[in-house]
């Protein structure tokens, strides 16, 4: 009989985070590259995935200091690029209202884009979610972050120029990938929905960035994403 996908314990978190940490092994040492070629040193490029903990933000750090921007250009630019976080903590805090705030601060801190896809997996099919099963999935890819950036520091000393192997396009690709995943053909009216939401995105990106600075656009147009999507997900 074939094993059922259990979702209680620290080690089911694990076992759920895999696919995320194979995902995590490749970007992040693309991210540590990047980041030991733009000077930055190995204690450094710890603290940075240690305290950022953002395949995007750390990219968008590393370009910024490589044109040498003001810190509060890098600080102000990684806040608004992340802040989507905070919408997706509130879209799942009613699942975790059971449990202490110290459990629900430790899961909202190491929310990322791939570990609340995971999750939101996990409740569409009405599974029986708890804190320790959702500790160990984010547990297990911060770690594996962390440690994919210092290795892959180690191995940037030899890369004098990490974009000429085309590694600040890492987490790009990811996030394609992550999206091509979403498309299920067999089912035509979840890829016209798809499709729908992609389309919103990218025109209001197009528009917004006309009139507004990058940061912006990108929140502006998430905004509008999830809009049509939940206008959208009974029509």
């Amino acid at each position: 009989m074939e094993e059922v996908q259990r979702y209680e314990s620290f080690s089911d978190g694990v076992k759920a985070c895999v696919p995320t940490m194979l995902g995590y092994i490749g970007i992040g040492f693309a991210a540590g590259v990047v980041e030991k070629g733009v000077g930055l040193s190995l204690l450094e490029i710890l603290l940075l995935s240690l305290f950022v903990y953002a395949g995007s933000g750390q990219f968008i750090i590393c370009g910024l200091l490589a044109i040498q921007a003001p810190i509060s250009t890098i600080i102000l630019t990684v806040f608004l690029v992340n802040s989507r976080h905070f919408l997706m903590s509130l879209s799942v805090t009613s699942y975790f209202k059971p449990y202490s705030i110290l459990n629900n601060i430790g899961i909202g801190t190491l929310l990322t884009d791939e570990s609340y896809g995971v999750l939101t997996t996990a409740l569409q099919e009405k599974r029986p979610l708890t804190a320790k099963w959702m500790h160990g999935l984010n547990v297990a890819a911060y770690l594996t972050w962390t440690l994919a950036n210092v290795c892959g520091g180690l191995l940037g000393q030899f890369i004098p120029d990490p974009n000429r192997f085309g590694l600040d396009f890492a987490l790009t690709a990811m996030f394609l990938g992550l999206c091509l995943f979403q498309i299920e053909l067999p089912l035509k009216k979840r890829t016209k929905q798809t499709l729908q939401v992609l389309a919103s995105v990218v025109i209001a990106l197009v528009l917004f960035m006309r009139f507004t600075s990058a940061e912006i656009a990108v929140i502006a147009a998430t905004l509008i994403g999830c809009l049509v999507g939940t206008v959208t997900h009974d029509a």
